[in-house]
């Protein structure tokens, strides 16, 4: 993602929409901040679909991890500390 201060996109507008069109978002930045991003039309589509039909996000992952118990998938394995004197 290519990085583009607010007066470098105003000024070459039609670059950074072909480079938006070319699969590459652009993030506009103001006062050093990012502002907004740039992208396909068709990748803004995707992506909505994809919140639409309920794809699982990162954080449905995290929380899917097995967390412990009777039910855990994971058997603890045993290990035998060593004895160290002081």
């Amino acid at each position: 993602m290519t990085d583009w201060p607010l007066h470098d996109a105003k000024n070459r507008f039609s670059a950074l929409v072909d480079a938006a069109l070319a699969g590459d978002p652009q993030r506009v930045t103001r006062r050093g901040r990012p502002a907004v991003v740039v992208l396909a039309v068709d990748e803004y589509q995707r992506l909505c679909e994809a919140e639409r039909a309920g794809a699982p996000t990162f954080i449905d992952h995290l929380l899917a991890i097995p967390k412990g118990g009777p039910d855990d998938l994971f058997d603890q394995a045993s290990v035998k500390l060593r004895d160290v004197e002081w």
